[in-house]
Parts: C-alpha cells; sequence; structure tokens
C-alpha cells in the first residue's frame, strides 16, 4: 500500500462523535469498521516491515559480533514515523475511499 504519501495526523486530535455517524447511520458501527481497517492497516505494516529487516538478519547469534547498522536503523525509525494504523483508517473514512460491506442487509 502506500502508506508512504499519506497525510494523515501524526499526533492525536479530537474528533467530533456526531461527524463519524454519518456514514453509517450508527456512530458504533463505524467505529467496528475503523478498528477493522486500522488492523488491517497495521498487519499490512508489519508483515512489510518484517520483509525488509529481513534482509539485514544476521547469520551468527554471537552476542561480541552485534554491530550497528545505519541502514536497518533508518527502515525502523522510517516506519516509527508514520501516521497511526487508526488515524489512517480514519483520513480513509473521511476522504469517502473506505469500502465495506453489511452481509445481513445485502441478503434481504
Amino acid at each position: 500500500m502506500a502508506y508512504r504519501d499519506n497525510t494523515a495526523e501524526r499526533t492525536t486530535i479530537t474528533r467530533n462523535l456526531r461527524d463519524m455517524e454519518n456514514p453509517l447511520g450508527n456512530v458504533y458501527e463505524t467505529i467496528v469498521v475503523l478498528s477493522k481497517r486500522s488492523n488491517q492497516i497495521n498487519s499490512e505494516l508489519n508483515e512489510e516491515l518484517s520483509q525488509k529487516l529481513d534482509e539485514f538478519a544476521s547469520t551468527t547469534d554471537n552476542l561480541e559480533e552485534i554491530f550497528e547498522n545505519r541502514e536497518q536503523i533508518e527502515v525502523s525509525r522510517f516506519y516509527e514515523r508514520l501516521p497511526k494504523p487508526g488515524a489512517i483508517a480514519i483520513q480513509e473514512l473521511e476522504l469517502d475511499t473506505l469500502f465495506w460491506r453489511q452481509p445481513e442487509t445485502e441478503e434481504n
């Protein structure tokens, strides 16, 4: 995913719950959708980070040979600076790029 170019808030901001209930008509359903989406984003970011850090894995387990790898530190810092998955999910909701289905209403 293109989380690198994301412009979501990097700090915590207060949101109005009345603004969040409009897409689904129910604030609780909106929160469930946002939590599921943020879990998806979090797992994608963790998978991507672990793949990049596996490139730096050492083959020896000797504590004396552990050294500082600048590239590995930069990759870790980059992922630490990214917005939190919850903020990305909220931004997707605000921009109407978040898609979800409600199976119980589709059956009727």
